[in-house]
């Protein structure tokens, strides 16, 4: 193994659980319709995401060299950059979780380099090109495209399965849920834990420890593997129930539609080198499904809540990790503070999670609890669209479960103060 310094390996240690809170963070995109259409159980559905994601990190690294050696000059970057950018990204991907609200890993991540690249050696350090065409265009045209190929798969299963009966078209359908289910954390491993071998190996050239323009070394694509997997396993419960329940009621039909449309999407960005937001795919893939039944409808609030999420993901983790790499000019003394504000916020997250808690056993219940303090702040720009029925809104309610102590009138726990 490389030679790794003291900061080097804590930089290395922060990727991993970034990695794991992407695993977890983005169960919700292989698995949700699967789990909310009861195709299979909860806990067998994480399982086997969890198996196929360390399966598909080991299929390509092409997203892995877009991250550690197209989308910021490897001249000029320190370990200490990287660990900025890593703050940013865990923070995001946490507060998101808590609140339920699916948003990228992808982009939290590239936003969180990009802040503290731009910090440490000004906007020269951002190669735009690269962000251009294979971060910002692939954003908005994931979910366009794999909503529009979900709604006419949509379309074509519920003609063909017309002359068969509903019930033996949805049972066929289900055993298909499943397998494009597979596909979909196939592609996931495939695109989404390159990134934490991207960064890590962006980490061990700035560090000294490889050579510029070096590929992920083996160690790297195993721990990255196993850490998304192990993320997976544990399951996002929270956002399974918005992306399963909150966005449109789905049939097996349109489970596997919008699976199979989503797959498709995302193994063809990973074989192009595209770092691309599995979130934006599946989800755009699920409204897509949901408008190609008969009388299907996608709840447009939710829907809306969640683009701001999006819009907000980029900016917000730039400018905590532009914060954190500003901070650490200082020193020892600021590389101290920071981690101890990155463990402090995660504690305090976990925290007020445990408040009300969404697992295996309650995550497609609906529930009729208020939507938290960090949703309403995170929405405040939001203004759900005119015509929008007024049950939307409760939809969503429904949907997001809040701390109990925003429910019994208290003051809410601060952390999501902390981006």
């Amino acid at each position: 193994m490389e030679h790794i310094t003291l900061l080097l390996g804590i930089v290395i240690i922060t990727a991993l659980v970034f990695d794991f809170t992407n695993g977890f963070h983005d169960t919700a995109n292989a698995m949700a319709t699967t789990i909310s259409t009861g195709a299979l159980k909860p806990k067998t559905a994480v399982a086997m995401s969890a198996v196929l994601n360390l399966v598909g990190a080991f299929l390509s690294v092409e997203v892995a060299k877009t991250i550690s050696k197209g989308l910021v000059n490897e001249e000029g970057i320190q370990p200490e950059v990287i660990y900025a950018a890593l703050v940013g990204a865990i923070l995001w991907n946490l507060l998101t979780w808590l609140v339920g609200l699916p948003s990228s890993s992808s982009h939290a991540l590239m936003g969180g380099l990009i802040g503290a690249a731009v910090a440490s050696a000004g906007i020269g350090a951002v190669n735009g090109g690269t962000l251009v065409t294979k971060v910002l265009l692939p954003a908005i045209a994931a979910p366009i495209v794999a909503g529009v190929a979900a709604m006419l798969a949509a379309k074509i299963t519920y003609r063909l399965g017309a002359n068969v009966g509903e019930k033996t078209s949805a049972k066929g359908y289900r055993a298909g849920q499943i397998a494009s289910a597979g596909l979909v954390s196939l592609a996931h491993g495939t695109n989404d834990a390159q990134k934490t071998m991207g960064i890590i190996t962006l980490a061990l050239i700035a560090g000294g420890a490889l050579a510029p323009d070096a590929d992920p070394p083996v160690w790297v694509i195993v721990s990255a593997g196993v850490a998304i997997a192990l993320g997976t396993y544990l399951g996002g419960w929270r956002i399974i129930r918005t992306m399963g329940k909150g966005l449109t009621d789905l049939q097996p039909q349109q489970g596997f539609a919008a699976q199979t449309s989503a797959a498709a999407v995302i193994l063809s960005s990973s074989n192009l080198g595209f770092s691309l937001s599995t979130t934006h795919s599946c989800s755009g893939a699920v409204m897509g499904a949901g408008l190609g039944r008969k009388g299907g409808v996608v709840r447009w609030s939710t829907a809306t809540r969640m683009f701001v999420a999006w819009g907000l993901t980029l900016p917000a983790a730039a400018l905590v990790s532009a914060l954190a790499e500003l901070a650490m000019r200082t020193g020892d003394v600021g590389i101290a503070a920071v981690t101890v504000f990155l463990v402090g916020s995660c504690v305090a997250i976990w925290l007020v999670s445990r408040r009300q808690v969404v697992d295996h056993t309650n995550v497609n219940d609906h529930g009729d609890e208020e939507p938290g303090v960090v949703t309403t702040a995170i929405a405040a720009v939001a203004v759900p669209p005119a015509g929008v029925a007024a049950d939307a809104d409760a939809d969503l309610k429904a949907t997001i479960p809040a701390p109990a102590a925003h429910a019994a009138g208290e003051t809410p726990a601060a952390p999501a103060a902390a981006v």
